[in-house]
C-alpha cells in the first residue's frame, strides 16, 4: 500500500468530505461514506458494509522497469492514487468503498529483459482476477473496479478476459475503464495521447505529486526526451521496449514531469474509475 513520506503532499489529502463539501447540491442531507483500507477491517466490520452501496477497488499495476529515474513499483503508485482520487468521490455519493491491497504482479513482458521486472502469464492473472471477484462476491461486494495502470497489451487483454468470464455466472461485476481506448484517453495528457508515455513526463509527473522521494532527481532532470511512440510500435509488431526503442526503457520527456501536473493527472484518473463504477451501477 502507499506509504511514502511525501505522497499526497500536492493532492491535500483530499477526502471523501473535501469532494462532498465541494459537490453537493443545495439541499444535499447526505453525508459522505466511508474509505475503507479493506486489509485493515475485521471480519465482523465487512459483515456489517451497506452492500447495497459497497464498492471494492482493486489498484493493480507491475513490477516492472520504469526508466533510470523511477521505481519499479511506478504502475503500482499510480494505481493507488487513481484508486484513492476514485474512493473519496465515490464515498462522497454515498458509497461504502473499500481498497483492496495492490496487485503489483502481472503480465509485463515488454520490459522482461530489464533487470527487477516480474511477469506472469496472461491466463495466470485472468484466473486471479476471476477468482478474486467471485470471492468478493459470495461476501455480498460485487461491484469489483480495477484501478488499472498498467498497459502492457497482454496484461489488458488478460483484465477484460477476466470481465467477461465474470458476468455470465456470477453476481461479480469487474469494472474496468481501459485508458487507452477513447473516451478515456482523449482526456489524459498530450503526451499520454501521443504514445510516447512510459516513464516519461506522463508517469513520472504522478510520482512526484505521490511519492517525490522515490524519483532519482538528477537522473530525471538529465535525461533527453524519447518521442518514440510505443503504442504505435505495438500497432507494428514490437514487442519489447528495446524493440520499440527504449533501450533505457523509457519513453517521453521525464525531464518535463511535474508535480503539479502529477496531482491534476490523479484527479483525473480518479474522475475516470469514478464514472465507470457510477456506470455499471446504473445497468
Amino acid at each position: 500500500m502507499l506509504n511514502c513520506s511525501g505522497g499526497w503532499k500536492v493532492m491535500r489529502q483530499i477526502s471523501a468530505n473535501d469532494v462532498w463539501r465541494s459537490t453537493a447540491s443545495p439541499g444535499t442531507i447526505q453525508p459522505p461514506m466511508a474509505v475503507l483500507d479493506f486489509a485493515h477491517l475485521t471480519w465482523e466490520e465487512v459483515r456489517d458494509l451497506d452492500r447495497t452501496k459497497a464498492v471494492a477497488i482493486l489498484p493493480v499495476g507491475a513490477v516492472e522497469a520504469h526508466g533510470p529515474h523511477l521505481p519499479l513499483a511506478t504502475d503500482v503508485i499510480i494505481a493507488e492514487t487513481m484508486a484513492r482520487a476514485a474512493a473519496a468521490r465515490l464515498a462522497a455519493r454515498g458509497h461504502d468503498v473499500v481498497l483492496l491491497p495492490p496487485l503489483a504482479y502481472t503480465a509485463a513482458d515488454f520490459a522482461a529483459g530489464f533487470p527487477g521486472t516480474v511477469s506472469l502469464r496472461p491466463a495466470t492473472v485472468t484466473a486471479l482476477l476471476v477468482d478474486l471477484a467471485r470471492s468478493l462476491a459470495r461476501h455480498g461486494l460485487r461491484v469489483l473496479a480495477v484501478a488499472n495502470a498498467h498497459l502492457d497489451p497482454a496484461h489488458l487483454a488478460a483484465i477484460e478476459a477476466a470481465a467477461a468470464q465474470t458476468r455470465p455466472d456470477t453476481g461479480a461485476r469487474i469494472v474496468f475503464p481501459d485508458v487507452t481506448k477513447k473516451p478515456w484517453a482523449q482526456r489524459l495528457t498530450e503526451e499520454f495521447r501521443s504514445g510516447a508515455c512510459h516513464a516519461g513526463r506522463y508517469e513520472t509527473s504522478i510520482v512526484m505529486a505521490a511519492c517525490p522521494e522515490l524519483v532519482r532527481e538528477s537522473l530525471r532532470r538529465s535525461l533527453p526526451p524519447n518521442p518514440r511512440s510505443l503504442s504505435a510500435a505495438i500497432r507494428s509488431g514490437q514487442a519489447t521496449f528495446e524493440a520499440a526503442g527504449g533501450p533505457r526503457a523509457y519513453f517521453g520527456a521525464p525531464a518535463e514531469a511535474s508535480a503539479d501536473e502529477g496531482a491534476h493527472t490523479i484527479e483525473i484518473l480518479g474522475g475516470l474509475l469514478e464514472e465507470a463504477v457510477l456506470a455499471e451501477l446504473a445497468r
